[in-house]
């Protein structure tokens, strides 16, 4: 069974704290898949583009008015990047150790931009999207590989258990779409692949969701809002809302049974710290009852 086919979140997480963030993660997930949190709310570095600063290796970044560029060497935006990305494992090893989980094979997820939307975010010192320059994309997407591996490695070593990645690409629909903007009107960002419609990669498109299973692999759905509704759904609404979906994708339940994930729609970090306890404790219950029996779920 695939890693992911359980109950995990995005990444992102409500607040400043990272022990009382990583404290909730573990003890909501520890069973499912933990991920280390990422808290934007703490500024400069602690976004995911900071956190992929703190990951890139012989790249520097810094800040200018529209984000983050890249920097001739490390400087203050770095090095906050780093000591960030260091809280965040110091919380998770802190709270997986309390938990009693080192060594007993629970799987952990790390989060990263992928490289598509790295380069998209990233600017070059003239001002141009790095994705632009085809240098520079070869050499940030080396760059980030090499750095996630590195992270990885050092996190599975820090909880003596298996770590798994999750690259995400929020910027991946705009890109192949061309809808990226330039510095100026008269230098638009080309598209990655103007034969590739960006709307075809919208959740909806069952079809595609349905080949992507058949071929063996896993699909999370984002079925918990990522801020509090008026009414709190249940975790039986949740799973109905997940079967709802693989229902219509043509599959027995019980087929699908590992191939299957639930997570919030959504990154956290817009949410109050209440409702994010409550979210991903939905999907884990979710995910819960998916797992022992798919087909009593109405």
């Amino acid at each position: 069974m695939s890693a992911f086919a359980t109950a995990s979140g995005v990444g992102s997480w409500p607040g400043v704290g990272a022990r009382q963030a990583a404290e909730v993660v573990v003890g909501e997930l520890a069973h499912a898949l933990a991920h280390i949190v990422e808290l934007p709310a703490r500024g400069v570095g602690a976004d995911m583009l900071g956190r992929a600063g703190a990951l890139l290796i012989d790249v520097a970044i810094d800040t200018m008015p529209r984000g983050y560029r890249i920097a001739a060497r490390p400087g203050a935006v770095t090095r906050r990047a780093v000591s960030l990305l260091d809280e965040d494992m110091d919380a998770l090893e802190e709270a997986w150790e309390a938990a009693g989980l080192r060594g007993g094979g629970r799987v952990v997820k790390v989060q990263a931009p992928g490289p598509i939307t790295l380069v998209a975010g990233l600017e070059l010192a003239n001002g141009h999207r790095a994705i632009t320059d085809p240098g520079a994309v070869r050499d940030l997407a080396a760059s980030l590989t090499e750095g996630v591996a590195a992270h990885r490695a050092a996190l599975a070593r820090r909880l003596d258990t298996p770590v798994v990645v999750q690259f995400d690409e929020p910027s991946l629909p705009a890109a192949l779409g061309g809808s990226l903007t330039g510095v100026t009107a008269l230098s638009p960002v080309a598209a990655l692949d103007e034969a590739v419609d960006g709307g075809a990669l919208r959740a909806a498109d069952l079809d595609g969701v349905a080949a992507f299973v058949e071929s063996g692999r896993t699909v999370m759905l984002g079925v918990v809002p990522t801020s509090a509704p008026r009414r709190r759904p249940s975790a039986e609404e949740v799973a109905g809302a997940v079967v709802a979906v693989t229902d219509r994708l043509g599959f027995g339940r019980s087929a699908l049974r590992d191939r299957i994930g639930v997570t919030p729609a959504c990154g956290l970090a817009p949410a109050t710290p209440q409702w994010a306890r409550t979210a991903i404790g939905l999907v884990r219950k979710a995910a819960e009852a998916w797992r022992q029996d798919p087909g009593a779920i109405q």
